[in-house]
Order: C-alpha cells, then structure tokens, then sequence
C-alpha cells in the first residue's frame, strides 16, 4: 500500500551541547532542555547505581565500546527508516540488514505521516526534543518511537524512561501543531531485534495519562535542581 505522506511543517531548532547535556535553540533564541537531559538528570538513585555496577562489571573501555556500537546502529537504522517512510528507494546498508528485516513487517501498519525527526518544542514546560515519527499505526494517530536491540525486552519496564520519552513527545507535538488540529494519545514503541519480528509496545490514552504525570513531576524536579544550584 502506497504511503499517505502530509508532512507538518518543520520547525526551526538549533542543536547545542553544553556540560554535556544537550539543548534545543528555537528560531528566537530561546534555549530549552531535551527531554534526554531532563530525564538523565532526574534519574531515580537505585537506576543511577544500575548503571554504575553494569560499567563496573564489564569495565569502563568495554562498556563505552558496547554503547558506541549500540548507538551506531540506532542511528542508523533510524536513518534508514526514514527514507523508507519518505518513498525514497534506497540500498539498505548490510549493518542495518538484521534490523531492517525485524522492523519492516511493523511497518507495513504505518501510514499517514505527518512528522519524520522533527524537532518539537514544549513551551509552557520549557522542554524540547527529536521526535521520530508521529503517523498512524493500524488506522490510529500515535507517536512513534524505534529502537533496536540485541534481544527482546521482557517487560515494559526494561524499556525504562522511553514512555516517559514519548509522553513528553506527544504533548509538545500537541501544543506545537495546535494550529494544525493534532491531537495525539497514543504511543507506539517498536524494538528491532536481529533473528526475530520486532516487539510492539503501544500505549493507550490512560497509559499516556499515567506517564505524562510521571513526566510533569520530572520536569518539576529537573527545574527544582536548576533552582537550587544557581
């Protein structure tokens, strides 16, 4: 089936890392947060010593490389995903091949696009962020999110702030292309795995309720801080 592209006019927003943490400059100059920097700087104690024992049993020189790799690969598998959901014909890379062959079944559900990596401002909680794809899966608006993997998740859980993520997504898209009649609550995270079909995590309104609850408190928290240091 032909894709339905309506693509949403892009927004401006300049890209700035500082202290390492990143943020989203807007056509006036304004800068915000990314959702990813809110998020990693209000990480709960007990998720901030998970990582540290997984970097401390690994060690520091294989736990960089692991991210690196994994990372990479995200990227580019979302670049190619990208061009698939634009029409554009082009040679998968072999690297992404194993996540290609995952993912492309579940997207066969995709259609009507309107946002492809679009950057989104939310400015009555002054945040900003990239979102990967806001379209329809199965015949329902929904944000979007891909990720690979190397084995399947088992839970909801181990998909950690990633819900967060989109809740936060979903709300900016609201507020940013309000003019335009969107609506989103419902989300879709779809995980490619190399030998399997990917994993479908969708989301339903009171789902998206609970998280962006979770979110706001975040958000407030992540201000609290700014606060208190200056």
């Amino acid at each position: 089936m032909p894709l339905n592209i309506q693509l949403l006019p892009q927004s401006y927003a300049k890209q700035v890392r500082e202290k390492g943490q990143q943020y989203y400059m807007d056509a006036q100059g304004d800068r915000f947060p990314s959702v990813t920097t809110i998020l990693n700087a209000t990480k709960s104690q007990a998720d901030r010593e998970a990582l540290f024992n997984w970097r401390q049993r690994v060690g520091t020189v294989e736990a960089n490389q692991i991210s690196g790799a994994a990372s990479r690969r995200g990227t580019a598998t979302h670049k190619y995903i990208q061009r698939y959901l634009l029409g554009e014909d082009t040679p998968c890379p072999e690297a992404v091949r194993p996540y290609w062959a995952s993912i492309q079944p579940v997207l066969q559900d995709i259609n009507h696009i309107r946002l492809i990596e679009g950057s989104v401002f939310h400015y009555n909680l002054r945040y900003g962020g990239r979102v990967d794809c806001v379209a329809s899966y199965q015949g329902i608006p929904c944000i979007c999110d891909w990720k690979t993997a190397d084995k399947p998740k088992p839970s909801v859980e181990r998909l950690y702030d990633g819900p967060l993520q989109l809740a936060a997504y979903s709300s900016a898209v609201n507020q940013f292309y309000q003019a335009y009649n969107i609506k989103l609550n419902h989300a879709l995270i779809v995980v490619a795995i190399p030998g399997s079909l990917a994993q479908v995590f969708w989301f339903e309104p009171e789902q998206m309720v609970d998280y962006w609850q979770q979110w706001e408190e975040r958000v407030a928290a992540y201000w609290k801080n700014r606060s208190a240091i200056a």
